[in-house]
C-alpha cells in the first residue's frame, strides 16, 4: 500500500506539474495567436531528460503525449517503463546520437531530431530494418546548424539536401523535416529566421518534411514566430534540478 508521505508528494508533484504544463501551453497559445496560426498545428514535446519516469506517467495523466529525451540510456529505460500506458507516448530523440547507439534507438523512437552526418543516416537505416520498421517508419529530423559551431551538432545549410536524399533511400526512415537550436549569442528570432529557407528549399524535393522543430523554454515564442511545427519544453515544464554535490 502506498504510503501517505510518498501518496502526498506524488499529489504535490503532479499539481506541480500540472500548473507548469497550463502555462507553457498557455504561452503556446498566445504566441500562436500573435503569428496569426493556430495553436492546434504545433505539437509540444516535453522533455524529461534526468527526471524519472514517475514523471512520465504523471504527465502522461495530465496529457502530454510527446516525450523528448537526450540520452539513449534514459531514453531506452523510461520508454520501457512507460510501454503499458494508452494511448501510448511518442518518443523524441532530441540530443546528439552517436552511430553506435542507433540500434537501441531505432527499438523505441518514433522521431530522431539529431541527424547530421551520412554516417548516422546509414547507422539508422541497418537499425531500423533490423528492427522491422518497413511499416513503422523512424522519421528523421535533419539538425541544421544555424551557427557552424563545432560540438554543437547540426549539418551546414548547404548539406541538407543531400542527407534527405541519403534518408529517402533508405528502407525504414522517412524524412520528416529539419530542427535546430538557436545560438545562444544571438537573438533567437534572427537565428530561426535563417531556419526558414532551409525548411523551404527541402519542402521543394520532399513535401511530406513537414515538421519544424525549433523552440525551447526560453525561445519558443520566437520558434513559433518562425514557423515551428514542434517546440521541445523541459525546465518551464519540470523545473531545474538542483546540482549534483561535488565529490568529496
Amino acid at each position: 500500500m502506498e504510503a501517505r508521505e510518498d501518496r502526498e508528494a506524488r499529489e504535490a508533484r503532479r499539481a506541480f506539474l500540472a500548473g507548469r504544463l497550463a502555462a507553457v501551453r498557455e504561452r503556446i497559445a498566445d504566441a500562436a495567436r500573435a503569428a496569426g496560426r493556430d495553436h492546434t498545428e504545433i505539437t509540444l514535446i516535453t522533455v524529461t531528460k534526468t527526471w524519472p519516469a514517475e514523471d512520465v506517467r504523471l504527465l502522461a495523466g495530465l496529457g502530454v503525449r510527446d516525450v523528448g529525451e537526450n540520452q539513449d540510456q534514459q531514453a531506452s529505460a523510461k520508454a520501457a517503463a512507460c510501454a503499458g500506458l494508452a494511448p501510448a507516448l511518442s518518443w523524441h530523440f532530441i540530443g546528439q546520437l552517436q552511430s553506435n547507439k542507433a540500434p537501441s534507438v531505432a527499438r523505441y523512437a518514433d522521431m530522431v531530431h539529431s541527424v547530421d552526418r551520412a554516417s548516422l543516416v546509414s547507422a539508422l537505416g541497418k537499425a531500423a530494418e533490423r528492427a522491422g520498421r518497413a511499416e513503422r517508419e523512424l522519421r528523421c529530423l535533419i539538425q541544421v546548424s544555424l551557427d557552424g559551431t563545432a560540438g554543437r551538432g547540426g549539418a551546414h545549410p548547404d548539406e541538407v539536401l543531400r542527407l534527405a536524399a541519403l534518408i529517402a533511400g533508405r528502407p525504414g526512415l522517412t524524412v520528416a523535416g529539419v530542427m535546430a537550436v538557436a545560438p545562444p549569442q544571438e537573438p533567437a528570432d534572427e537565428a530561426f529566421a535563417r531556419l526558414r529557407p532551409v525548411r523551404e528549399r527541402l519542402l521543394g524535393e520532399h513535401p511530406g518534411a513537414v515538421v519544424m522543430s525549433a523552440g525551447m523554454s526560453g525561445d519558443l515564442e520566437a520558434a513559433i514566430a518562425a514557423g515551428a511545427t514542434h517546440v521541445r519544453v523541459g525546465s518551464a515544464i519540470l523545473g531545474h534540478r538542483p546540482p549534483a554535490p561535488l565529490p568529496h
